[in-house]
């Protein structure tokens, strides 16, 4: 297991990381405002879960060759942003549509939102360049068991960042439930989600191939 006082100091050092806001945070601002509170809580989720296949990769070993790899880092790069894009547009376009804050939304359609957040977080390169580079220096290589250390590290990660993206998509949320008294107001907060999202996956597009 980790000593203490590295999983403490760790844990400081992921909760300054994580309350700047990036990209995790602008997808649930903008996921909230589309879909309101319960869509922007399940897009958590869902991206939190999509992070949990990049630490395994980089607790085996094999996060440094992915983030290494110029090919495959740029496949995942433009396959998230075009991804992200995608969303943004069909948010734009079901602006007006029925807001998963107002009522109980369907199973099949939680599960899709699940799935949604889960592939933005599994395909976001920058949170597997950050694990590669980041964890290793907070492990106690004397007390073995590296590649457990690792995964209890990300997952310390992961835990703060589900509360902290949960407590911005509750923000976003309410304030499209807020205005969710205006049809007009409410399309134009999807839109501003939907807008968010396309800028997002433009903005990870053209970034450095390891930015």
């Amino acid at each position: 297991m980790v000593p203490f006082t590295n999983l403490l100091a760790f844990a400081l050092a992921a909760l300054v990381l994580i309350a700047v806001p990036g990209p995790s945070v602008l997808f649930v601002i903008g996921r909230s405002l589309a879909l309101g509170r319960k869509g922007g809580l399940l897009s958590v989720l869902g991206n939190a879960l999509g992070m949990v296949p990049q630490i395994i990769a980089v607790a085996l070993g094999l996060g440094a060759i992915l983030a290494q790899s110029i090919v495959l880092f740029t496949i995942i790069k433009f396959g998230g942003a075009a991804y992200l894009v995608y969303l943004g547009v069909q948010a734009i376009r079901h602006r007006g549509g029925r807001s998963t804050a107002t009522g109980p939304a369907p199973a099949r359609s939680m599960w899709r939102l699940i799935r949604e957040g889960f592939i933005v977080g599994a395909s976001n390169p920058k949170s597997i360049v950050f694990f590669v580079a980041v964890l290793p220096q907070f492990v106690d290589y004397s007390s073995g068991s590296i590649p457990l250390q690792l995964a209890e590290l990300g997952a310390v990660f992961l835990v703060i960042a589900l509360i902290s993206d949960s407590i911005w998509a509750l923000a976003a949320g309410t304030a499209r439930h807020w205005f969710a008294r205006s049809p007009r107001r409410i399309s134009t907060l999807g839109a501003m989600g939907g807008v968010m999202m396309i800028g997002l996956g433009g903005t990870l597009a053209l970034t450095g191939a390891k930015s």
